[in-house]
């Protein structure tokens, strides 16, 4: 496997999406991006930035290996707000065009985040599910007390 397949698999993995839910956000099929895992086909260089983004990492660190050093002063506003938040219940308000059906009014708690995602466990009239959110679609977070 080449370094830029095992990248692209490692962060993948590490965000909690499936290779079905990558695909979707890449607007590719499921067996492109396992193609691109295993090394049997390389993406299209206008693909990395997109890939990039969807993995909340740096083309430099997809093509070349950098790893960006993060420190807490490093973070953006974002994620020291989300520092105080992971592991509690909120509900999210989403832009207009960006709702998201299973989440809208419904309490869900913080998982974890990553770049521009944020995974979020909730109870919905399909069951427990958990998410990946892109950050871009959410307008507010607001803290739930739990019930006792």
């Amino acid at each position: 496997m080449n370094h830029l397949a095992s990248r692209i698999a490692e962060k993948r993995k590490a965000l909690g999406m499936t290779q079905i839910e990558f695909a979707e956000k890449m607007h590719v099929t499921r067996q492109t991006v396992s193609r691109w895992e295993n090394g049997t086909v390389m993406p299209d260089i206008d693909k990395i930035g997109e890939i990039a983004d969807i993995l909340g990492v740096s083309c430099d660190y997809l093509l070349r290996g950098v790893a960006e050093e993060h420190t807490v002063e490093q973070k953006n506003a974002v994620g020291r707000l989300l520092d105080h938040v992971n592991g509690e219940m909120v509900k999210f308000t989403f832009f207009e065009d960006e709702a998201d059906i299973d989440l809208f009014d419904k309490p869900c708690r913080i998982l974890g985040y990553e770049g521009n995602w944020v995974k979020v466990a909730a109870e919905t009239k399909k069951g427990s599910i958990e998410k990946l959110i892109p950050l871009s679609s959410v307008l507010s977070i607001e803290i739930v007390k739990e019930a006792q």
